[in-house]
């Protein structure tokens, strides 16, 4: 017979994954806290939020949707994304973005490098990513869809990009 779980009893690896999570002036506190509970439990390095004030950290929908992940995931708050990903490309990291445009890739087909940190960039839940963001990127991803809206949430379109990235991570040999 199953016995369901608790956060207690489980035992998930611990594996700590290289990616870098980037908004665009996402603003929604629902869904900034779900952001947080993504990169928990997908246990990703860093989230860098551009663009927003960080007044949005003390919201209380934030807080409820983030069930005290905010306290455990790192993150910081930058004014401008332009020099964020300026110094990301100094520092030779790959940057994607998931938006859908004429040459967006299906984010199961991503190729990744071996031990090589990656950077992906989330856009405004209206507007998506900058269109001049957008040139500046190794890939553009996107999400297959088969219905006939060409988009998401961002936090669920985040959730679905983090999983296939992670899976592919974890393809890896372990050292």
């Amino acid at each position: 017979m199953s016995e369901q779980l608790d956060h207690y009893s489980t035992n998930f690896s611990s594996e700590k994954f290289p990616i870098l999570l980037i908004t665009d002036q996402v603003n929604s506190p629902a869904n900034l806290g779900s952001l947080f509970r993504l990169a928990d439990a997908f246990h990703i390095e860093k989230i860098i939020f551009c663009g927003i004030d960080e007044e949005v950290i003390n919201s209380n929908r934030l807080k409820r949707t983030a069930r005290s992940t905010q306290n455990s995931v790192a993150f910081q708050f930058e004014d401008s994304i332009e020099t964020v990903i300026e110094h990301l490309q100094q520092q030779k990291i790959e940057i994607f973005a998931l938006e859908i445009t004429n040459d967006s890739i299906p984010v199961e087909e991503i190729q990744l490098q071996e031990n090589k940190k990656i950077a992906l960039i989330i856009g405004d839940e209206n507007l998506g990513v900058n269109q001049d963001l957008l040139k500046k990127t190794s890939a553009n991803l996107h999400i297959k869809m088969y219905g006939n809206n060409s988009s998401m949430n961002v936090a669920q379109a985040t959730g679905i990009a983090l999983y296939e990235i992670t899976k592919k991570l974890s393809s890896f040999p372990q050292k």
